[in-house]
């Protein structure tokens, strides 16, 4: 099969569409023909030796496909050759073929195509398990959301809204700032031309937020502990902005603050079938019936994956850019 390889060229990681060898799937394990799968800002990192895949997980890009089943393994029961899927992925998604646990596959809806399937794995699931499980947002509370245009961004952004929540967002381009209007935030912040934390107090009345989301880290800690309100939670899962900031410890005892650390990739498999689950209860229903749509920037075709790599790295993206593949013997 065909896969994308990693080599540096000056320093900077050139993403070739090339051979690689065959995989096979395990007992509990389908094999997915990849038609469609999408940029994340890990496989950026991955790309450049940041952050490697969990053990024992595919070296190979990608954290999210959707496809048809090729092969099914001899303790999976349920599931049919040519079933049309999407799937969460610990890597293994920039190829040809992948293989996931069955317990984490998702029917891909009559209707969709391939990369509106590979615009929801890792996204909404990271924006679901960070709002609702860790952030425990709820009915009537307010949560701001930073990089509101991002693919997490836009689906939680969708969420909050469907769960009775009040969205604020922080975005860098007006383009931005109408797109998350659009899926239901009530405040949009230009966090280029406006402080956001005079922003969301002016329109809190002074009272601050109940959650917020941030995938920013150090540059933005005390200016997102200073807007949490009493019991307040600042959910951190990404370090754009930096790993190290310096905080007053009273600010986080004064209002019995929670700060939390969150990933999804690394999570145990059992930890990741259940909150795929728990996702799909509450919220696949609305996708299957549109209420919630997945939101797509851009389409490239898998050969172009450096360029892609490009338009994210430099945030010219809303909501997720695709990766269309073609299978094997295609």
């Amino acid at each position: 099969m065909k896969a994308i390889v990693v080599k540096k060229r000056n320093k900077k990681p050139d993403l070739l569409w090339e051979e690689v060898a065959d995989i096979q799937c395990g007992p509990e394990e389908v094999l997915v023909d990849v038609f469609a799968t999408a940029v994340n800002r890990a496989d950026l990192l991955q790309a450049l030796g940041l952050y490697p895949p969990p053990p024992g997980e595919s070296e190979i890009l990608g954290l999210e496909i959707a496809g048809t089943i090729a092969a099914i393994g001899d303790g999976v029961q349920g599931r049919q050759i040519g079933e049309r899927v999407l799937a969460l992925v610990s890597g293994g998604g920039y190829a040809q073929q992948a293989a996931v646990n069955h317990q984490m596959l998702i029917k891909l809806p009559a209707g969709w195509s391939f990369a509106e399937g590979a615009a929801i794995p890792e996204v909404w699931l990271t924006a679901f398990v960070n709002l609702f499980i860790e952030g425990t947002l709820k009915s009537g509370e307010t949560v701001l959301i930073h990089a509101g245009g991002s693919g997490v961004g836009t689906a939680g952004i969708q969420m909050a809204r469907e769960a009775g929540a009040r969205v604020y967002i922080t975005a860098g381009a007006e383009a931005k700032l109408d797109k998350c209007r659009g899926l239901g935030a009530t405040l949009a912040v230009n966090y280029k031309e406006q402080d956001f934390f005079e922003e969301v107090m002016t329109a809190t009345g002074g009272k601050g937020v109940d959650l917020i989301l941030d995938p920013v880290g150090g540059a933005y800690l005390n200016q997102n502990l200073n807007l949490l309100k009493e019991n307040g939670r600042l959910v951190t899962i990404g370090l754009l902005g930096g790993s190290s900031a310096e905080m007053n410890m009273a600010t986080v005892l004064g209002k019995s603050l929670r700060i939390i650390g969150s990933r999804l990739r690394s999570r145990p498999l059992m930890e990741k079938i259940a909150i795929t689950q728990q996702f799909k209860e509450r919220f696949w229903p609305l996708l299957e019936g549109g209420k919630l749509q997945p939101v797509i920037e851009t389409v490239f075709a898998i050969e172009e994956a450096t360029a892609a790599h490009a338009h994210v790295r430099e945030n010219r993206n809303t909501g997720k850019v695709i990766l269309e593949v073609a299978v094997a013997g295609e």
